[in-house]
């Protein structure tokens, strides 16, 4: 058979890719400490499992809206507008199988082929290819550890073209940590306004800033919340990523189109997961505050421990659970005898030699940053970090 040209193109997920690869090796017995996939180590809290299991006894797993249960689109609707002072109807917002899937709904309603998409690097690895999958043009916005990962206004005007039809903002960011103040990311957005370029805030994050506050770009002025998309979920906050359920909220006409794509790609999402979704949006939140402060902990230590090693330069992140430390300083030498030609190798050269698993910024758009995540225990972070340490130790 024939591949499409769409199929050809598409490059995989690298975070998936080093998930999978370092399961395998876990499944032959090889102790290996993984910083690779962004997910929370602590389980869902028990009244969102409870109200799960409830669904299920009760019947609740028949096909339901293909945008979400009304009760579930009414609680997102309350946590807008209680957490981002965001006024939104139930018809405005689209309930999707994880905020991946809300996002690619978004680029596939708003795209056409040839379609230009502004993406500020570093950017998370699913973003070009959804891009390319609507037929549009990833157009890379580089930012460097200088401006602390963050673009500029006058990099986005510059960028901004006659095809330019949207770009993809993400605040707090994976792979960075990144958070935009709200001069900054305003400044932004009301370039993009002006310009009429559709605004895809990503703001999964939202619930894991260290310094700094949360801004949701919609929230600045009628006019941006007019021509911007918001996507979250629950998968980051209240530790359901395997729950598969995020959410879309934006302007009637968009999200109905984006409902169509939806139904015809996957119909409704999980019944008994969106039961689960609404006993966390309005079940307590003080589980929340506790991984926070948790999170805290461990970027704390992994910062500095990463920022004693030879060769390595890494910011603190203000959000996220992600270090995207610069290690330009171990390009061009030897680790444990082997050349060190690129960040592919040095992460391959880490799983191998220290045991650990990271995934290079080459899925990210750069080529001097390697991305940990500290979505783990303080005690495997602390051993991942000693390995680390002791294979640089063959620097040379």
């Amino acid at each position: 058979m024939k591949l499409s040209s769409r199929a050809r193109h598409v490059v995989g997920s690298p975070t998936l890719t080093l998930d999978a690869k370092t399961k395998e090796l876990v499944a032959q017995g090889v102790d290996v400490i993984s910083f690779g996939v962004g997910e929370p180590d602590f389980d869902t809290p028990d009244h969102i499992k409870a109200a799960a299991i409830d669904a299920i006894k009760r019947g609740f797993t028949k096909y339901t809206p293909s945008s979400g249960i009304m009760e579930l689109r009414q609680a997102i609707c309350a946590k807008l507008k209680a957490d981002n002072g965001l006024e939104y109807q139930p018809a405005e917002v689209l309930v999707s199988v994880g905020a991946k899937h809300a996002i690619y709904n978004a680029v596939m309603a708003l795209c056409d082929d040839g379609d230009e998409v502004l993406l500020p690097a570093p950017y998370w690895v699913s973003y070009p290819e959804m891009i390319k999958l609507a037929g549009g043009k990833p157009v890379i916005v580089e930012a460097t550890i200088d401006t602390g990962f963050k673009v500029t206004p006058e990099q986005i005007e510059k960028a901004i073209t006659p095809k330019t039809s949207a770009i993809i903002l993400n605040s707090p960011s994976n792979p960075t940590g990144a958070v935009y103040t709200e001069d900054e990311i305003r400044r932004v957005a009301e370039i993009c306004t002006k310009h009429g370029v559709a605004i895809i805030s990503d703001e999964i994050y939202e619930k894991l800033i260290y310094e700094g506050k949360h801004v949701s770009v919609a929230a600045l002025s009628p006019e941006i919340k007019a021509n911007t998309i918001t996507v979250n979920g629950v998968s980051k906050s209240y530790a359901m990523t395997g729950w598969r359920i995020g959410y879309a909220a934006g302007p009637k006409e968009v999200i109905s189109a984006m409902g169509k794509i939806q139904g015809h790609a996957t119909s409704n999402p999980t019944s008994i997961a969106q039961v689960a979704a609404v006993a966390g949006l309005k079940g307590p939140q003080e589980e929340l505050e506790k991984m926070r402060v948790e999170f805290k902990k461990r970027r704390d230590y992994m910062v500095a421990r990463l920022n004693e090693m030879p060769g390595i330069k890494c910011l603190v992140p203000p959000g996220a659970f992600y270090t995207y430390p610069d290690v330009s300083g171990l390009l061009g030498k030897k680790i444990a005898g082997k050349l060190v030609k690129d960040v592919d190798v040095l992460a391959d050269i880490l799983l191998e030699d220290a045991r650990i698993a990271a995934v290079p910024g080459s899925g990210f758009g750069t080529s001097t940053n390697i991305r940990f995540s500290y979505a783990t225990s303080m005690e495997l972070i602390e051993e991942g970090m000693n390995r680390l340490a002791k294979v640089l130790t063959t620097l040379e």
